[in-house]
Formats: C-alpha cells, sequence, structure tokens
C-alpha cells in the first residue's frame, strides 16, 4: 500500500492542497510544512513572533534597549520610518509610555505583497524607580528615539552593593 493512497482527497492534483501535490513525493516532509504553517499562523493571531518573522505592532513594537545606572535611566527605542512629530512619550506612576502611528506611504490598492507594518503602537515600559520628572529629556535621531530619566536622590541613595560569597 501506498502512503498517497491514504490521503481522502480525489487523485486529482487541482484538488488536493498545495503541500500534497505531485511535486511534493515525501509525505512526511510535507506534513511537516503543514504544521509549521498552522502553528505559525496561530501564533500570529496571539501577536508572538513566528520563526524568522518580525514582531507586529502591539507584540512588543517598538524594540527598546534599556540602561540603568546609579544615577538615570536610559531607554533607547528603534522606531525606523517614522519621524518626531509621529511620536508620544509619557511618564506616569513610574511607567514610560512610547505611542505612536506608522503611516503607509502608498495606498493599498498599489500594494501588491508587503512585510512591512503600519497602524498605531503604544509600548509600556514599567521603570521600577523613582524619577526626577522635570528632568527628563527626549532625543529623536535618525529613527532612535532615547529617553533619560535621572533618578531621584532617594532612589540613588538606595543602591546597594552586596558582595558574593564562594
Amino acid at each position: 500500500m501506498n502512503v498517497r493512497d491514504l490521503i481522502p482527497w480525489n487523485r486529482n492534483d487541482s484538488q488536493l492542497p498545495a503541500s500534497f501535490r505531485e511535486g511534493d513525493r515525501d509525505p512526511f516532509l510535507s506534513l511537516h510544512r503543514e504544521v509549521n504553517r498552522l502553528f505559525d499562523d496561530v501564533f500570529r493571531g496571539f501577536g508572538l513572533p513566528s520563526a524568522g518573522a518580525v514582531p507586529a505592532f502591539g507584540g512588543g513594537w517598538p524594540s527598546v534597549e534599556i540602561s540603568d545606572n546609579e544615577r538615570e535611566i536610559t531607554v533607547t527605542a528603534d522606531v525606523p520610518g517614522l519621524e518626531e512629530k509621529d511620536i508620544e512619550v509619557l511618564l506616569n506612576d513610574g511607567v514610560l509610555t512610547l505611542k505612536g502611528e506608522k503611516r503607509s506611504e502608498t495606498e493599498d490598492k498599489d500594494r501588491q505583497f508587503s512585510e512591512r507594518y503600519y497602524g498605531r503602537f503604544e509600548r509600556r515600559i514599567p521603570l521600577g524607580a523613582e524619577i526626577r520628572e522635570d528632568g527628563v529629556d527626549a532625543h529623536f535621531r535618525n529613527g532612535v528615539l532615547t529617553v533619560t530619566l535621572p533618578k531621584t536622590e532617594k532612589a540613588q541613595s538606595q543602591v546597594r552593593r552586596i558582595a558574593i560569597k564562594s
């Protein structure tokens, strides 16, 4: 008995799914591809990145880098394709919020294929330290937003080095 005989569809290739067409002789490879595709579709629905995919808005975009030293916290966000006027930076109760919108340069009717993401985004970053709100500074240059948040004197004095014993 041939494995292809177990497929419930007709032998006519036009009725078979793309993974079982005549060019694919290995049914296990076809099954593997179909299962991977199904998992990618499921995870895409939850805003999680699939293998090799860039996360969509709401799934951690924009990408950020957070540096924390004794005096300040620095948050750097990559926001390519945006301008300064497209981004809003808010600080409320120790949470830094980056939000804005990336607009498409072309109309949908002209677009045949796109892997770029467009739309509104919002990223909330809990800071975990007391911040001097009057000293917060934000700079935007070449698609990179840098927000510097100085810590209060109280937060600076709470930093303690702990000795590690062997």
